[in-house]
């Protein structure tokens, strides 16, 4: 069973059969995962999410991804896990290595979403980050967490080190700029806004859903 604070959101599940494939990932790609799936015309492809307030504890992520594997592996022929490591500490990718299932390359969603290669050439260790997830969630994602709005004083505690937000857009919306630039306000931080589209996230879908039936098995 998936633990209480991991429920399992279905989107879309389908009859499965030969050929299906199941994407099990955070809830924060949720957006991106239906509209790269609308995109490639994946009517193969499913999705199930685990919530995104997860990364709050990653050390719960394994046994959650773990827990929805054995729910769905008997009805589908490949599970892709769409998660990096995500501050598990390697654990999730033993865990997938174990299950024989396939997951995100790179230490979290920064890095695959710029190509993880680019991000770590970079080696931004004064940047804060937010993607469109976290843009739309500041609050609920950053802000309430760790107490700031209760708080205002531990900004500088967390954040006195970072010189500025880095706003990774994975589309075009104006609305979610002026959302990460207030942000930065927020956070008395300069502000750069970076393209990156769907990046690695993208061509690791793309791989997985163009497969030739009968060659993808991930499951045991």
């Amino acid at each position: 069973m998936i633990p209480s604070d991991a429920t399992l959101t279905e989107t879309g599940l389908a009859p499965a059969g030969t050929g299906r494939v199941l994407v099990i990932a955070c809830g924060a790609l949720a957006r991106e995962i239906l509209a790269l799936k609308a995109a490639g015309g994946w009517d193969h492809l499913d999705l199930a999410c685990l919530p995104a307030i997860l990364h709050n504890r990653p050390g719960k992520i394994p046994a959650a991804v773990e827990a929805a594997v054995a729910e769905h592996q008997a009805s589908y022929e490949t599970i892709f896990v769409a998660y990096a490591d995500c501050g598990t500490g390697g654990m999730l990718a033993e865990t997938c290595a174990r299950l024989g299932v396939e997951m995100l390359e790179g230490p979290h969603c920064y890095a695959f979403f710029e190509g993880n290669a680019a991000f770590a050439a970079r080696d931004e260790i004064d940047a804060f980050y937010l993607t469109d997830f976290l843009a739309r969630q500041f609050e609920a994602f950053v802000v309430k967490p760790l107490g700031l709005d209760r708080h205002p004083e531990l900004k500088e505690m967390y954040f006195g080190n970072y010189t500025r937000l880095v706003y990774q857009a994975q589309t075009e919306d104006a609305a979610l700029t002026e959302r990460a630039e207030a942000a930065a306000r927020y956070l008395g931080l300069a502000f750069e806004r970076r393209v990156t589209g769907y990046g690695e996230l993208g061509r690791d879908l793309s791989r997985l859903a163009t497969r030739t039936p009968g060659s993808g098995r991930s499951s045991p």
